[in-house]
């Protein structure tokens, strides 16, 4: 069989001519003397030898198709001629067809072919950005019609096509389309016509060039819809060092908006480390799971005050008004009227259930509180890793943290340290800052900062392209680290009988579900969090605006409020209670959160925009989600910021 097998090989190397010649001889074989048999078979069969040998020359001219024609000599050899001919001349056409039958749908395979859509949602690169991206894209569109989404991407279509399919699962309503091609060559962009769909997201890119590429990818895309007579997409891309975003920016144009990952991770972990449980509040309100933000025109409600505009909505929690003029104002002054053109930014189930509620809605005057002044007690906040994400949040922490609290990090390799050394030694202010050298990986390092000590902990995942991780020799590298780094935390939770707050940055999403910690604990995957943020801004350019406005340094932000803060803990209230107490401390209350439930999956006891006249019976240690500006704690336990009126209006439904 070997010796077979490399014969057929030999002959196949040997061109074309040698196999038509063996295919000659192979079919004789076959067809002369199955034909001899067919002959001699039939009853009819010629008695002479001429006969026989002529009726055996049909036979076989029919089965060749080579005519088979009886006559004289000139004539056989004149029709097997002809009969030739004809079938080089059918077998040429039919080769030809096929072929460009099979190169069109190579070329099909391969993604070269136009997009011919319009209002469809492209998607420029490829990532790990592509599958929660298409995820929440599948889910946006579940009540809409024939959504399509367009991938351009640098691998091969059905390459592309099997991975969303097995990552995203089942796309409902929404067709995908995938085109193969460079993202940074205008000609292959026009590919997926930018120019007609709704929104272009441009994917961050894997690499140390990675945003060299976004900004490339922008200005291809800006070559490509350049003069073709068309108002041009909505654009969003995502770059992952700050250095390049107002780069990025400019090449996105003034209808582009480019979201800076560092920046936007770096507050989250801050506000997450002072609030635990803040990164699942994000979390639900930023997929389309559930309610999301939506802006609304509500002619009713033109000239009533913002205060008025809170018990409007009894399925609806209003957080702020959008100008005409552009831009948002999230939980403004209490009398900031709403005029005609102003459109009001609500979370809601859907665009479709801001109702305005049927009368005023009940409030039980008796169960609303005021917070006491109180001082704010020191606290221990540990840091376990670095990248350039640090100085950031430990800018953020600063502020906030009570007087006389203390930031230790601890961090490994030369550059590391050098860094968190120059922000330790460059801070001045409330909270003292000391720097360890030691692997965050090495349980006796671990120990030897005595870890239970400490109130809170963030966990950073080293930037490999800053080469830290190939500081230490035989060191773990990205989320590897990280999730070692959670079995020595898990196991010191353990042995001291004592829980930490502990928030955790990975850089890939699968990795969260590997890591060993308590149920509802937060963790922040910043790839994740941007894909979330494009995708709404894709489908609401309105609230481009909002998440600058929420992810800003200063203005107003979400908050983890205590219940007793606002209504008297264990008492049965409506949510509507809930949220007028609130109003009248300045605050926009969006929802809760139940201690008890906090180890409880999927929402481990968040509940975002619950119905106002809900009953709902808060504890001492349950939470009120808000929107509020953070005050900064200064001693003797006011707090510097808004202030809040002791003189409040008491608005009834309008």
């Amino acid at each position: 069989m070997p010796r077979t097998r490399y014969w057929f090989d030999s002959v196949i190397a040997r061109g074309t001519p040698v196999l038509i010649g063996w295919l000659t001889l192979v079919c004789l074989a076959v067809v002369v003397p199955a034909s001899m048999a067919l002959v001699w078979a039939d009853r009819r069969v010629p008695r002479t030898w001429s006969g026989q040998l002529a009726a055996v020359w049909v036979s076989v001219g029919q089965t060749l198709k080579i005519g088979g024609a009886v006559g004289s000599p000139l004539y056989v050899l004149l029709s097997v001629l002809l009969a030739l001919v004809a079938l080089l001349f059918v077998s040429t056409l039919v080769g030809l067809i096929t072929n460009g039958l099979n190169d069109r749908v190579l070329d099909l395979r391969r993604g070269r072919s136009t997009v011919l859509e319009e209002r469809h949602t492209v998607l420029l690169g490829w990532s790990e950005q592509v599958f929660p991206i298409v995820s929440e894209l599948v889910v946006a569109n579940s009540n809409r019609r024939r959504a399509v989404v367009a991938v351009l991407g640098p691998k091969d279509k059905a390459e592309m096509e099997d991975e969303i399919a097995l990552a995203v699962g089942r796309l409902g309503r929404t067709r995908l389309i995938c085109r193969s091609g460079v993202t940074t060559d205008p000609a292959v962009v026009a590919l997926a016509r930018p120019e007609t769909a709704r929104a272009v997201l441009v994917l961050t890119h894997a690499g140390e060039g990675g945003d060299a590429h976004v900004v490339k990818t922008l200005l291809a895309l800006e070559a490509a819809v350049r003069g073709r007579g068309r108002r041009r997409p909505e654009v969003v891309a995502a770059v992952r060092d700050g250095r390049h975003h107002r780069a990025a920016q400019l090449a996105a144009g003034p209808r582009g908006r480019v979201l800076n990952i560092e920046d936007v991770t770096a507050r989250l972990i801050a506000q997450t480390s002072r609030e635990p449980g803040l990164s699942l509040v994000h979390q639900e309100l930023l997929d389309f799971e559930g309610d999301e933000f939506y802006t609304v025109r509500e002619p009713a409600l033109t000239g009533h005050a913002f205060g008025r505009l809170l018990l409007a909505y009894a399925t609806s929690s209003v957080i702020g008004i959008v100008p005409a003029g552009g831009g948002v104002e999230l939980n403004p002054a209490q009398d900031r009227v709403l005029r005609a053109d102003d459109r009001i930014l609500l979370v809601t189930e859907d665009d479709d259930t801001a109702v305005l509620a049927d009368g005023p809605l009940p409030v039980d005057e008796a169960a609303i509180t005021q917070p006491g002044a109180t001082a704010a007690a020191a606290e221990r906040f540990l840091v376990l890793g670095w990248n350039r994400r640090a100085p950031l949040i430990i800018e953020q922490l600063e502020p906030c943290a009570p007087e006389g609290s203390e930031l230790v990090v601890m961090a490994a390799g030369e550059e590391a340290l050098r860094e968190a050394g120059r922000c330790a030694r460059s801070r001045t202010g409330r909270m003292r800052i000391t720097v360890h050298d030691g692997d965050i990986t090495d349980p006796r390092d671990l120990d030897a900062l005595d870890v239970p000590s400490f109130d809170r902990a963030v966990v950073l995942g080293y930037d490999d392209a800053d080469g830290t991780d190939r500081a230490v020799p035989g060191a773990l590298t990205g989320d590897d680290r990280t999730l070692v780094t959670l079995l020595h935390l898990r196991a010191l939770e353990e042995a001291s009988g004592r829980e930490l707050a502990v928030v955790t940055e990975m850089a890939d999403d699968r990795n969260r579900l590997l890591a060993p910690a308590r149920e509802g604990s937060d963790f922040i995957v910043g790839g994740r969090l941007i894909s979330l943020l494009m995708t709404q801004i894709a489908e609401n350019r309105h609230l481009a605006d909002v998440f600058d406005a929420l992810f800003s340094a200063e203005g107003d932000s979400l908050h983890l409020k205590p219940a007793p803060h606002y209504v008297l803990p264990g008492r049965e209230v409506t949510f509507a209670t809930v949220v007028e107490s609130g109003r009248r401390q300045g605050h926009c209350v969006l929802g809760y959160r139940l201690y008890g439930q906090a180890r409880e999956g999927p929402a481990y006891g968040v509940r975002i925009n619950p119905d106002k006249r809900e009953h709902v019976r808060l504890g001492p240690q349950d939470s009120v989600i808000v929107l509020t500006r953070e005050p900064v704690p200064i001693p003797g336990g006011r707090k510097a910021g808004r202030q809040t009126p002791r003189e409040y209006e008491h608005f009834t439904h309008p």
